[in-house]
């Protein structure tokens, strides 16, 4: 969403009238902290969450469904919008269903290759549907990408390479794995990562792993004499750095993650959640199947996987390049700006 607003926000020039963009967003969100540090105006509406299985908190739905759209049409009203872009999840929902009763064309995108309920509902209604992965379920679906920060989608790794090792306390001339699985980590990854240390530090292979700030038991291992540098982090402030810092990744496979991953052209080892409905382990077929990437179930990974298949990879300089060529051919570095195109053609700009 922030992606998007910044380049429609770089649209804007004295030949052509402002664009007024408002975040739509719920009191208990990340949004909160993050659309206004944006420079945003955020307006919250009340959620409307969709109990997974049958329950009491069922019946109470179609009244809370009506009272925010009902808030929303209001909304609508008095920032006169022209279009809404909806991005899924508890907000998107009676935005969709408030922009169709106030005549709003609306515009949806969808980040996974399974779409969710929000925005199934909201291909139905909407003027464009823009999908990050080809290949995704939604009538009339138009592949752009996943929009990203400037940071990510114009970061030149090589060029970074030297600063970000330093930045982070690694070697300037190691093969690097990056270690992360998500903002608060990963069990099965740090397991697999720690226990497979020794050997990784051994064959030269220096780390980066964050570990998630809970995750105190990931500890980092005493560095052998020759031995290369593991280094353990809370939690990873400069995604940007650490992508020209590392070789190669082992991650998750959520939308972001792989849409970052490819744009910078960094191969990776994706690990997808094993719970859901399987979206990350279709999010990172593409990547894969064009030779950028390897995938493995969160039950087979193990340190001695990690032996076996990371080793070999990450001290291979030709394999490594192969794979990283690959991994850039399947992503987009321009999905924010495709996707401000569409979101100004239906709005009539």
């Amino acid at each position: 969403m922030l992606a998007l607003a910044d380049a429609l926000r770089r649209r804007g020039a004295p030949a052509h009238p402002p664009l007024r963009i408002t975040c739509l967003g719920t009191a208990r969100g990340l949004e909160t902290r993050l659309v206004p540090a944006r420079g945003y105006d955020l307006r919250l509406i009340p959620p409307v969450p969709l109990p997974r299985t049958p329950t009491v908190d069922l019946l109470r739905v179609p009244g809370r469904v009506r009272r925010s759209v009902a808030e929303t049409r209001t909304l609508l009203r008095e920032l006169s919008a022209d279009v809404v872009v909806g991005f899924g999840g508890y907000v998107a929902l009676p935005a969709y269903l408030a922009a169709r009763r106030e005549r709003v064309p609306v515009v949806v995108h969808e980040q996974n290759a399974l779409p969710g309920l929000a925005n199934r509902v909201g291909a139905r209604l909407a003027a464009r549907v823009a999908v990050t992965v080809p290949g995704t379920p939604l009538r009339g679906a138009e592949c752009v990408g996943m929009p990203l920060r400037t940071t990510i989608s114009t970061l030149d790794r090589p060029a970074r390479r030297a600063e970000a090792r330093a930045a982070f306390g690694l070697d300037a001339d190691r093969p690097t794995l990056l270690v992360v699985g998500g903002s608060q980590g990963a069990a099965s990854l740090n397991r697999a990562a720690a226990g497979a240390a020794d050997a990784l530090t051994a064959a030269g292979v220096q780390v980066l792993h964050a570990r998630g700030p809970k995750n105190t038991d990931v500890t980092v291992p005493s560095r052998a004499p020759g031995g290369a540098p593991y280094v353990v982090v809370d939690y990873l402030e400069r995604m940007d750095l650490a992508y020209a810092a590392a070789d190669l990744a082992l991650c998750r496979a959520g939308a972001v993650t792989v849409a970052e991953l490819s744009a910078v052209g960094l191969p990776a080892v994706f690990v997808p959640l094993p719970i859901g409905n399987g979206e990350q382990r279709r999010n990172a077929l593409p990547v894969v199947a064009a030779g950028g990437g390897l995938l493995v179930d969160d039950a087979d990974l193990s340190p001695s996987w990690i032996e076996e298949h990371v080793i070999p990879l990450a001290t291979d300089p030709a394999a490594l390049a192969r794979y990283a060529e690959h991994a850039a051919a399947a992503g987009s570095r321009d999905a924010d700006e495709r996707l401000a195109d569409i979101v100004l053609q239906a709005a009539g700009r």
